[in-house]
């Protein structure tokens, strides 16, 4: 299997993809451990602020020492420039907010998955042509799962993931997966503001296992 195919794979197994970002190098390294410790393999770290290459490369440090098996991807990719310095800095995977022709280029010609962030059908379309394999529908909170339900069958082959404002509780997964989702992109509702800046991350190891099991329980 490629390496493609097996990010794809491990994130589908997952059912989950959470994804965050720390400004301080420490507690994003620290959050990273307290997934792995949940049983997670696949997390997105999202280009948010001046910190995220510098953090990345170190998370990539203790993903290659300590993490085997991680599969360290990043996400906010908004040209092609910036995806290029993070895949020297090592990352496994792109995602974008939106659909970025630039990115899916230089992912290209690295062999590297990308993943555009889609709102309409024509995105969607579009990103198929250009060869993805895995949409994410962004903004989740203002699309729905109906949304996805009504535009399914005219995707037969794609994977589809709903990034932002998806909820903690069964039956907001559970609407998702029942949509046709293959997993759910979690940030800011499994990961909060709270947990992190009391560093519990006992707490975000012990949200992020329960949402797994929801998951499992529903797909």
């Amino acid at each position: 299997m490629d390496k493609k195919n097996e990010i794809l794979s491990s994130v589908v197994k997952q059912g989950i993809l959470p994804l965050f970002f720390n400004k301080d190098t420490e507690v994003s390294i620290s959050v990273l451990r307290a997934l792995y410790e949940a049983g997670i393999t696949s997390v997105e770290y999202t280009n948010r602020g001046e910190a995220a290459l510098n953090n990345f490369k170190a998370m990539r440090k203790v993903v290659d020492a300590e993490l085997k098996g991680m599969h360290l991807g990043v996400g906010t990719i908004k040209n092609g420039q910036m995806a290029q310095q993070f895949i020297d800095a090592g990352a496994d995977y792109i995602i974008c907010p939106g659909l970025v022709e630039s990115v899916a280029e230089v992912a290209d010609k690295n062999n590297m998955l990308w993943v555009p962030g889609c709102m309409t059908p024509s995105e969607i379309i579009k990103s198929e042509t250009l060869g993805a394999k895995l949409v994410k529908l962004f903004p989740g909170n203002i699309l729905g799962p109906a949304f996805l339900s009504s535009i399914k069958e005219l995707f037969p082959d794609l994977l589809f993931m709903p990034t932002g404002g998806v909820d903690l509780d069964k039956d907001n997964i559970g609407g998702w997966f029942k949509a046709g989702v293959c997993c759910v992109g979690m940030g800011s509702k499994l990961i909060t503001k709270k947990l992190l800046e009391e560093k519990n991350y006992a707490e975000i190891t012990k949200a992020t296992k329960q949402v797994m099991e929801i998951v499992q329980s529903v797909k």
